[in-house]
C-alpha cells in the first residue's frame, strides 16, 4: 500500500494518507474509521469527498469465516462496506458520494448472473451464517452474486434514506463489468487466470452476453462516479461500465424490493454491533 501511495505522490504530486483497513474484519473497519476521523481533526485531511466501496472477493473454497466468525463472502463484500459507510457519512462533506462497486451477476436474469450462479434470498442472518452447524454451504459463485445482490440493495436503502433527511450526498452503484485484469481471480487455478485474460475469452463472453470492460475504462467510469460534477444526481441510480460505454441501467427486479432491503439494513446493523449513538442520524 505505501508503495502505491509514494508512486502517486511521485507522479501526480498530490498529498496521498493512507489507513490501514482489513475490510473483512469489523474491528479492523472501527479502527480505520478513527484514523480517518482523527486525520479530518487535525487538519491533515479535508472531510470526505467520496468513499468508494471497492473491495471485494470471491472465495473458491468450502467454508471460511471472518475474524468475527461471518462467512468470509458477505463479511468481506457487504458487512465490512456497510458498517464502513455507517462510520464515515459524518466525516463527509456535504455534497459527497458514496459509490457501491456491485457487479451484473447480481441479477439472475443476466447471463452474467446465469454463469456465476444465480444469486438467492439477501437474507443477511443467513448469509452470515451460510454452512455452520452442518449445513451444506452454498457454492462460491452463489455466495458472490448474492454479496453483490445485497450491495445493491445497501446503495439504494442508502440513497432513500439521505433523499428523505434532505441530505445531499449521493449513494451510487456500479458495475465495472467483467475485468481480468484485476487481482479478482488470484485464488482461481492458473490456467483460470490465464484463460480468463485471453481475447478468446473476451470474444466468448461477449458473444454469450455477458458485460465486459477494461481495468482502464472502468478505473476511470468509477473515478467519474465518484467526483465527475455530471454525475451529482446519480443518488439511486445503478451504473455499467460496458464495452466502452458507462450507462445507467435497471438492476434486478429484487433489488428494487424496499421491505427486502429493509430488512437487510436492520440485520446488518445488529450482525456489525451497530451503536445507537454510532448510527448518523440521516439513516435512522
Amino acid at each position: 500500500m505505501q508503495s502505491v501511495a509514494d508512486e502517486l505522490r511521485a507522479v501526480r504530486n498530490i498529498d496521498v494518507a493512507t489507513v490501514e483497513l482489513d475490510i473483512s474484519s469489523l474491528a479492523s473497519v472501527r479502527s480505520a474509521a478513527v484514523s480517518c476521523g482523527a486525520m479530518i481533526a487535525r487538519g491533515e485531511i479535508e472531510p470526505l469527498q467520496a468513499v468508494i466501496c471497492n473491495a471485494g472477493g470471491r472465495f473458491d473454497w468450502a467454508k471460511k469465516y471472518s475474524p468475527e466468525g461471518y462467512e468470509l463472502t458477505f463479511a468481506t463484500n457487504c458487512l465490512g462496506h456497510f458498517l464502513l459507510v455507517e462510520l464515515l457519512l459524518p466525516m463527509m462533506s456535504l455534497d459527497g458520494r458514496v459509490v457501491f462497486t456491485a457487479s451484473g451477476t447480481h441479477d439472475p436474469d443476466t447471463m452474467d448472473g446465469k454463469m456465476v450462479g444465480a444469486a438467492v434470498e439477501p437474507n443477511a442472518i443467513a448469509l452470515a451464517n451460510d454452512g455452520k452447524d452442518g449445513a451444506k454451504p452454498l457454492s462460491a459463485g452463489r455466495r458472490y452474486s448474492t454479496s453483490k445482490l445485497c450491495t445493491v440493495m445497501y446503495a439504494y436503502e442508502l440513497a432513500r434514506r439521505l433523499d428523505r433527511a434532505g441530505s445531499s450526498i449521493a449513494s451510487i452503484a456500479f458495475d465495472p463489468g467483467s475485468v481480468p485484469e484485476t487481482g479478482f481471480l488470484r485464488d482461481m487455478p492458473k490456467v483460470v487466470q490465464w484463460l480468463a485474460k485471453t481475447s478468446l475469452m473476451n470474444w466468448v463472453s461477449k458473444r454469450l452476453g455477458g458485460t465486459t470492460s477494461t481495468l482502464a475504462f472502468s478505473g476511470a467510469a468509477l473515478a467519474d462516479l465518484a467526483v465527475d460534477p455530471q454525475h451529482a444526481g446519480g443518488s439511486g441510480g445503478y451504473f455499467q461500465a460496458k464495452e466502452g460505454k458507462l450507462s445507467k441501467v435497471r438492476s434486478s427486479k429484487v433489488s428494487y424490493d424496499e421491505q427486502r432491503a429493509l430488512a437487510l439494513w436492520n440485520d446488518s446493523k445488529r450482525l456489525v454491533g451497530l451503536l445507537p449513538d454510532e448510527e448518523p442520524a440521516q439513516l435512522q
